[in-house]
């Protein structure tokens, strides 16, 4: 024991004996234990203590959204308390203070279980005993269940965090957490010898586990997760004309596209969500039927033939034809952001065959469960097949009904029309005409309107935006006699050059309207097309400031990026990047993983599997082995041995050779007693590179002294190589 050990130990003996955390310890007790580090048994080095806060911030942070205020109220306390323990400012803390906190956080929990939503709950009670544990945890092994509780924490974060940034985040937040586990073995190496041997460790285990992603078959889940209960985004079931307002100030992504072959034209992109046919003057909403469909959908999966049957004629060599003979399809496949909604996106008229979706009857995508984390599908789209060519006396009447005595004077207006254009079709484009001919206005921040919504905006406001126009529009249409209906979900989207594919943001969040034909079934009809052409075949941004609408409440959105043409190609490389992150791991289904398979093996059969996995496991475990010293095709020393043996095999070259016999003391005592006279500084030097070289090698020393004694090791060792450069006639 060292001197001031002994010092400190005899002080805390005379100290009367008081806890740390009574209120009666001394300034002497607490500076013992600010001295030697944890006491009363604890065997945890200050290195590890260091560790474990870093830890406990990095492995919490990405899960900050999902604690309640409770939560993040006790893990404040239990850092705090954990920093004063740390700089030796405070104790443990005492057993019934750590069990009124777990009682107290158990009740809140119970209480907000049912608002917050299942798995966050869980989340927060995972989170609440790795806050707790790591407060008042003693030994080793208590930090060994702190670190593994980490783990679990990290995966957790994984659920809903799985972008390519996030990704590499949480590869740090693991480095992190696995140092806490080296410290427990190497305490007295510096903290970036200490991440180094973190990351060495999590580099190490990435071709085991790249092998287990390659080869395991992706089964279907044996359990589903539980709902998050976060706030949904994007489009709703229900709309009220505000609603596409809000959308516009956001410049959130909402999905990504790229097509197999040919892609639409720019006005072409009318990416279908949902359908609204049922209207009580004030909001659009989905109508109970088709709500009953998608709720029995998991249990009872809707049939929607394939599209393609209605066209016969379609080949391999007719599908990108431009012809207006022949038919065409387009293939794609998208990459849907979370919106915790079950509703997806496709072109008319959308058919798919993933086994995550179903194709409902009013021919949208229907996630089989909601999109709470980023979810690929492929999907193709015949844009000239038609949609419901009979309609039944229930589906007319749906999409005939208006509210009683509503908007009087759109009644009428709709009323002229039908009496001077007979024909459904002339009439129709008689409406779209109105809009263009009349003194309208396309503005997202329209004048308000009154519970008689379709006659202020037609005759009064004559300013609005989609879903105003796709309203007023199928309001006279139904009021004409025509079914109709209002069909929600974006318009457009933003070609990525660098990797091919198409990005649809929330802003680009639009609303139109279908009526139904004899002989052509619902047909699309867009009056926003009449008031502002150029939203439709140029984009949002040809027709509305980005700075005054998705920018405006987005101060550090990279869209900002898009008027600077080189950062906007940097901001489009980096979107590239995430993108191939999504198709190619978080989109590594069945199929791709069969074709990269084949690529390796040829013919994927169970035996060259199995082969494979043997192969690449066996080298895999004889790297493991190797680098953990079973075996080596040459015995190393480590660097402290090698660097002393090197010094000394230099000096045998002079004639001075350490005899087996000797001892690192000795063997200096001998070299200064020869050599003092002729070569005083060498001596010194000597001197001090040994008792350098015996207390790394023979001495239990602190973290602090070992890292002096280190650096006065190696300043020694450079100062003989130099000594010894060329002939030293002193040595001789």
């Amino acid at each position: 024991m060292s001197l001031k050990s002994m010092t400190s130990a005899m002080t805390t003996e005379s100290a009367d004996q008081q806890p740390l955390n009574s209120p009666k310890a001394s300034a002497a007790q607490l500076n013992a234990y600010r001295a030697n580090g944890p006491q009363t048994g604890d065997n945890i080095s200050r290195q590890t203590l260091f560790w474990l806060l870093l830890t406990n911030l990095a492995v919490l942070s990405p899960l900050f959204d999902k604690t309640t205020p409770w939560t993040l109220g006790i893990c404040a306390i239990c850092l705090l308390w954990r920093i004063g323990i740390y700089v030796g400012k405070v104790a443990k803390p005492p057993r019934y203070l750590v069990t009124s906190l777990a009682v107290g956080a158990a009740i809140t929990l119970a209480l907000v279980s049912g608002t917050i939503g299942l798995l966050n709950a869980l989340v927060n009670l995972l989170i609440l005993g790795y806050a707790l544990k790591y407060i008042e945890m003693r030994s080793v092994r208590d930090v060994r269940a702190v670190v593994i509780v980490g783990y679990f924490l990290i995966a957790l974060t994984f659920i809903d965090h799985q972008s390519m940034l996030n990704t590499v985040h949480l590869i740090g937040v693991t480095i992190i957490n696995t140092c806490v586990l080296v410290t427990l073995y190497q305490s007295q190496h510096r903290w970036q010898h200490t991440a180094w041997i973190g990351a060495k460790l999590l580099l190490q285990s990435m071709p085991l586990a790249l092998l287990l992603f390659l080869v395991l078959p992706r089964f279907a889940p044996l359990w589903l997760v539980p709902n998050m209960k976060e706030a949904q985004t994007g489009l709703s079931d229900s709309l009220a004309v505000g609603d596409i307002s809000k959308l516009t100030r956001s410049s959130a992504l909402a999905f990504r596209v790229s097509f197999t072959d040919a892609s639409p034209t720019q006005a072409e992109l009318y990416w279908r969500a949902l359908v609204l046919e049922d209207y009580d003057g004030l909001t659009w909403r989905q109508d109970a039927g088709i709500k009953q469909i998608q709720k029995d959908a998991f249990f009872f999966p809707p049939s929607r033939p394939d599209p393609a049957r209605q066209l016969p004629s379609l080949t391999p060599k007719t599908q990108n034809s431009t012809s207006n003979s022949q038919p065409r399809v387009y293939r794609y496949q998208v990459i849907a952001e979370p919106s915790h909604q079950p509703w997806l996106f496709g072109l008319d008229v959308a058919y798919s065959q993933d086994d995550k979706l179903v194709n409902l009857p009013d021919y949208r995508l229907y996630a089989l469960r909601n999109v709470d984390q980023r979810m690929g599908y492929n999907a193709s789209s015949w844009p000239q097949a038609k949609m419901d060519l009979t309609l039944s006396a229930k589906q007319r009447q749906i999409n005939l009904n208006l509210p009683a005595d509503s908007n009087p004077r759109a009644r009428q207006l709709a009323d002229e029309f039908k009496a001077k254009y007979p024909e459904p079709h002339k009439r129709l484009w008689a409406m779209m005409g109105y809009f263009n001919q009349q003194p309208f206005f396309y503005t997202l921040t329209p004048p308000p309107i009154g519970r008689q919504q379709v006659d202020d905006f037609l005759f009064e406001n004559k300013a609005g935006f989609c879903a105003h126009y796709a309203s007023a529009f199928i309001f006279m249409a139904r009021a004409s006699g025509i079914p109709a209906r209002m069909v929600t979900g974006y318009q457009g989207g933003e070609y990525n050059p660098q990797a091919d594919y198409l990005s649809v943001y929330q802003y680009m969040a639009h609303a139109w309207a279908e009526v139904w034909l004899e002989n052509e079934g619902w047909v699309r009809f867009d009056p926003t097309a009449m008031v502002a052409p150029n939203r439709i075949e140029q984009g949002f941004d040809a027709e509305f400031s980005p700075e005054q609408s998705y920018l405006q409440e987005s101060p550090f959105s990279s869209l900002r990026f898009k008027s600077m043409p080189w950062l906007n190609e940097l901001r489009q490389r980096f979107a590239s990047v995430d993108y191939y992150w999504s198709l190619w791991v978080l989109g590594f289904n069945q199929e791709r993983q069969n074709k990269v398979l084949s690529g390796i093996l040829g013919d994927v059969t169970k035996a060259k599997v199995a082969m494979f996995m043997s192969v690449c496991i066996g080298l895999i475990g004889l790297y493991i082995a190797y680098s953990v010293g079973l075996f080596r095709f040459k015995r190393e020393q480590d660097p402290i041995s090698a660097k002393y043996q090197r010094i000394c095999q230099r000096l045998s070259k002079f004639g001075i050779a350490r005899p087996a016999h000797l001892g690192p003391n000795a063997f200096a005592a001998q070299l200064i007693d020869t050599h003092q006279q002729q070569s005083p500084q060498f001596c010194r030097e000597f001197d001090t590179f040994t008792q350098s070289y015996v207390a790394l090698k023979y001495q239990n020393l602190a973290d602090n002294d070992y890292q002096v004694a280190l650096k006065r090791f190696n300043a020694a060792a450079k100062a003989l190589n130099w000594l010894l450069f060329g002939p030293s006639k002193q040595l001789k």
